[in-house]
């Protein structure tokens, strides 16, 4: 199954990124998501549909786009900017595969099944406190009741999410920027690229030029050392994997971006993608004949029922440029926590 859902998310990832039969198919379909989207944002912008303020400064960091970006690393990249610059952050989200139906804490010590992969990871790489939950106001307000000490929110996701009022938006593309330009299913869009935000990150390794958009910035992923899943202290430079037969696996949104991060690191690793948001219920790694398997930090979080020594997670640290930090800072200082 898992590998039939991921030829599925491959195609649709080709289809995606050109205006071919398939696209053209889907048109009409996308004509009605937009126009509903549309409704949807004009509802919540005339007070047709309430949207609310929590006690303190919110900065959303999402997607137009379906699918990974680098999101997820410029949330923490984000967190720690904010706490440098003498604020005191915590994190809200949706808690994607998470069964709850309520605000719930998420700590290093939760489980991905109760926390969802990418909060999990979040509290695990900050110590900020993190709450989760399919109501993203009702979570703002149970960590700010909970943390006294929190002036400033970052919601991981949650862009399309109007009822929380927010106070900056940062958009995250990858190379893809947003495919066809077609709006869902026709497309990867979940809302107009002429969509209004404060700031653009493109995570896009593979050139140098930025489109000629307002406050876009470059965004850089750079991997660190690798550590052994079995025991976290034990490290190894990426380099070291030379020579040894390696395989990537990722279950994250753009698989092959990992990979290409290995490969540029002078490795040559067999790939297995997975589906995002892999649930990694059994070990689909039992017939890999490798010396070393290398996944990212998202997947490792949901690994522990099953057992594999030849296992190693890849951080990865997201480089935000200052003027973007500065932006943000700004924003936030703009409305003081109420």
């Amino acid at each position: 199954m898992s590998n039939i859902s991921s030829q599925i998310e491959s195609r649709l990832a080709r289809e995606w990124q050109q205006r071919g039969p398939f696209a053209w198919a889907l048109s009409p379909f996308a004509i009605v998501f937009g126009a509903v989207a549309a409704a949807r944002r004009t509802a919540f912008a005339r007070g047709w549909l309430a949207s609310e303020r929590v006690p303190v400064p919110v900065v959303v960091v999402g997607n137009v786009t379906v699918g990974g970006t680098g999101k997820t690393p410029t949330v923490i990249a984000l967190v720690e900017a904010l706490r440098t610059a003498g604020f005191a952050p915590g994190v809200v989200s949706r808690g994607y595969g998470a069964k709850v139906t309520r605000p719930v804490a998420v700590t290093p010590a939760s489980s991905a099944a109760q926390a969802g992969d990418e909060p999990l990871l979040i509290a695990r790489r900050t110590s900020a406190p993190v709450w989760v939950c399919p109501d993203r106001v009702a979570a703002a307000r149970a960590l700010c009741s909970a943390h006294r000490d929190v002036d400033v929110i970052v919601s991981d996701d949650g862009l399309q999410h109007y009822r929380m009022q927010r106070d900056a938006e940062v958009v995250v593309f990858d190379h893809r920027l947003g495919g066809n330009g077609f709006l869902l299913p026709a497309g990867p869009l979940r809302e107009p690229m002429s969509r209004h935000r404060d700031a653009t990150l493109i995570n896009d390794p593979y050139s140098r030029m930025l489109p000629p958009w307002p406050n876009t910035f470059a965004l850089a992923l750079k991997p660190g050392d690798a550590w052994h899943l079995d025991n976290p202290t034990l490290r190894r430079p990426l380099a070291q994997f030379a020579g040894e037969r390696v395989m990537a696996a990722a279950g994250i949104g753009a698989p092959e971006r990992f990979f290409a991060t290995l490969r540029a690191a002078g490795l040559a690793p067999v790939t297995r993608a997975l589906p995002d948001h892999y649930a990694y219920s059994s070990n689909p790694f039992a017939d890999a004949d490798a010396d070393a398997i290398l996944i990212t930090e998202k997947d490792a979080v949901k690994l522990g029922a099953w057992h594999d020594a030849r296992i190693w997670a890849v951080p990865v640290e997201a480089a935000l440029d200052h003027r973007l930090v500065d932006l943000v800072v700004e924003k936030v200082r703009g409305r003081s926590p109420a």
